[in-house]
């Protein structure tokens, strides 16, 4: 029998040094990862710019997502002032008189959260304060400004919304069934369906499991 996958450790393919699951490696608290979320580069926090601690924003990321090499994150603290004649940064700076601006005069964009089962292709670019849905697939090269929905398909500079991945039942079922806060041991017997291009089975599969889920808890 083969032992169980775990989410602690850094390296999850035999051999292989290029391709890291994130939670494990984290150590900034500012920056939280679910398991089984791996990045196919190396040194993760060094994608995440400009990310100051005094700023208070977070990098939120579920469990199981797909994150390619050259992805960059790009935090609130990259955001210059704009509500004046001039953005520069005079505050930072050796020898200019300027008073650091309250961060309440700062364009801040809160939170960046990243939803489970996200797939973000090679050399993407999030900005700050982004909100991506579950299950959402991300075009290479793209540049993410606003917000994406669940289970939809972005790419482009900036990202432009391509088409759902699914008709709105499977989408609604999946957004029910939460697969990815399953067991070890449950996601692993499901497998077949996960990875099934029978969508047909699959919606009938979940809604049968959303029921039994209900009836439990009604009990």
């Amino acid at each position: 029998m083969n032992k169980l996958p775990s989410p602690n450790i850094i390296f999850p393919i035999k051999n292989v040094k290029t391709v890291q699951y994130v939670k494990p490696t984290i150590k900034n608290s500012n920056i939280i990862v679910g398991d089984f979320t791996y990045f196919s580069d190396l040194n993760f926090e060094k994608h995440v710019t400009n990310h100051y601690e005094f700023y208070g924003d977070k990098l939120i990321i579920g469990k199981f997502c797909q994150i390619a090499s050259g992805v960059e994150f790009i935090m609130n603290g990259a955001n210059h002032k704009t509500n004046a004649v001039s953005t520069f940064p005079f505050y930072i700076f050796e020898g200019w008189e300027q008073e650091a601006p309250s961060l309440l005069e700062m364009p801040i964009k809160g939170d960046t959260i990243i939803g489970n089962d996200v797939w973000i292709g090679q050399n993407v670019t999030i900005l700050p304060g982004v909100n991506i849905g579950n299950g959402v697939i991300i075009g290479a090269n793209s540049v993410v400004t606003t917000d994406v929905k669940s289970y939809t398909i972005v790419a482009g500079n900036p990202a432009r919304f391509i088409r759902k991945r699914f008709d709105d039942d499977l989408i609604d079922l999946l957004q029910e069934f939460k697969w990815w806060n399953l067991s070890i041991k449950e996601i692993n017997s499901i497998i077949p369906v996960l990875s099934s291009s029978d969508l047909l089975k699959t919606k009938k599969f979940l809604k049968e499991k959303n029921e039994q889920l209900k009836s439990k808890k009604i009990i």
